[in-house]
């Protein structure tokens, strides 16, 4: 994914903007909530039928204003394990404004292939982030897949200014399924490895062997007191 590689060719111009931010009393929790009430508004700026250049423009600031939270914990050493929860949960919260911002343009235009296509995305783009979450859970961690939320949202940023909405929503629907698909591989793959794979089928579904038959009854024991 280009996550790791587009943070570290721009934290020479994030950094010192999140230090600044950080100098006027800003916490890096506040630069997250900001982060979500910005996409408040390119929601807004989508559903209402506006040319949807504008909502592009808004979305590109709105993606880069959420770097900023994150590079303020990292510099004035306020990494906390509520920050990172408070940041994956207003995320997700982000991207279901977006596709309820192209859901309610989807009815306002009567475009039923946006609708049915930003569903979609929306449900694949929630469960990447899910898998992850999940395999975190059980010991493991997997970045896999292609359509990360930088991707996403980078195409996203792409097909609203090209105009083209209903295409741009089927190409993130598509994408973000096969990254779940991935990741659900991906874990496999390390339960393998680990040597965990069948511990955990039996934990999941119990022993598969059938089980041993009942000894067999004497024909005379049938009438036995």
């Amino acid at each position: 994914m280009l996550t790791a590689r587009a943070r570290a060719a721009t934290r020479s111009l994030v950094t010192p903007i999140a230090l600044g931010l950080g100098r006027l009393g800003l916490t890096p929790d506040a630069l997250t909530v900001m982060g979500t009430l910005l996409h408040v508004g390119v929601a807004w700026l989508i559903a209402t039928e506006r040319p949807l250049w504008w909502g592009a423009i808004a979305l590109a600031g709105a993606a880069s204003f959420d770097a900023l939270d994150g590079a303020l914990a990292r510099e004035s050493g306020r990494n906390t394990p509520f920050g990172a929860f408070l940041d994956s949960t207003l995320d997700r919260i982000s991207e279901v404004l977006l596709f309820l911002g192209l859901l309610a343009r989807a009815f306002a235009t009567q475009d039923p292939a946006l609708g049915l296509g930003s569903l979609i995305a929306l449900s694949g783009s929630l469960l990447v982030s899910y898998t992850r979450a999940r395999s975190e859970g059980i010991g493991r961690d997997t970045r896999a897949g292609i359509f990360g939320r930088l991707e996403r949202m980078l195409v996203l940023v792409a097909g609203l200014a090209l105009n083209q909405p209903a295409a741009t929503v089927a190409l993130v629907a598509l994408g973000a399924w096969v990254t779940v698909a991935q990741r659900v591989l991906d874990v496999r793959r390390q339960c393998r490895d680990a040597g965990e794979l069948g511990a955990m089928m039996t934990a999941t579904y119990g022993d598969a062997r059938p089980a041993a038959s009942p000894p067999k009854r004497d024909a005379g024991s049938e009438n036995a007191p």
